[in-house]
């Protein structure tokens, strides 16, 4: 997997191990000590590295944890499961999953929170994990035209908007469901969100 750069950095070549060895530490970290406790030199102890290692590579924790938890994310997967209601229930379930990881949710709600206050946090946020994720509509999307059960667009810029729609109506609902309201998202309920999403509320009281 790609190594994220972060803006502004330069000096010697980055090592794609030791990347990948920094960001399992983090995750590893959230996992046993929470972002609170989390300390760039408990992760460099944790990865073999030097603490200077990881300034070199990122501002901060906060940069830090946004890399190590859009890894996560990056394992999100599209299998064609021959609809595209099927299609969506699996990811769905996939993204629930992840968010379910404690690396996961106590790295999120923490940049999440740390982003409020912070535009270029923010702006890593949306690159780093909202941008990249944003592939799976599309390739929902196209599968589902290839297939015949939706139409080819007829304005590419309102496509476009509507693939950042969907985006924000299914990872908002996950993440609510997930990490604010702490319910489970089980096949009920990813049925029920699949069923609103293809046929609006009109329909969404029907068997």
């Amino acid at each position: 997997m790609p190594s994220r750069i972060p803006a502004g950095r330069t000096g010697r070549p980055r090592s794609a191990a030791a990347d990948a060895a920094i960001l399992a530490a983090t995750r590893q970290a959230l996992v046993e000590l929470g972002w609170s406790r989390l300390t760039l030199g408990d992760v460099a102890t944790r990865a073999g590295v030097a603490k200077t290692t990881l300034y070199r590579r990122w501002a901060g924790k906060n940069e830090l944890v946004v890399d190590a938890v859009a890894e996560l994310f990056d394992e999100l997967r599209l299998p064609d499961r021959g609809s595209l209601a099927a299609d969506i229930e699996g990811v769905v379930t996939q993204f629930a999953a992840i968010l379910a990881r404690p690396e996961a949710r106590s790295g999120l709600m923490a940049v999440v929170t740390e982003a409020t206050r912070d535009e270029a946090l923010r702006a890593r946020i949306r690159d780093s994990i909202v941008e990249r994720q944003k592939r799976l509509v599309m390739e929902g999307r196209a599968r589902a035209e290839r297939r015949g059960e939706l139409p080819p667009p007829a304005d590419p810029a309102e496509a476009a908007r509507t693939i950042d729609l969907i985006f924000d109506v299914v990872a908002g609902a996950v993440v609510h469901r997930t990490l604010v309201s702490a319910e489970p998202a089980d096949e009920e309920w990813v049925r029920g969100l699949t069923r609103i999403l293809l046929t609006g509320l009109a329909d969404s009281g029907r068997s």
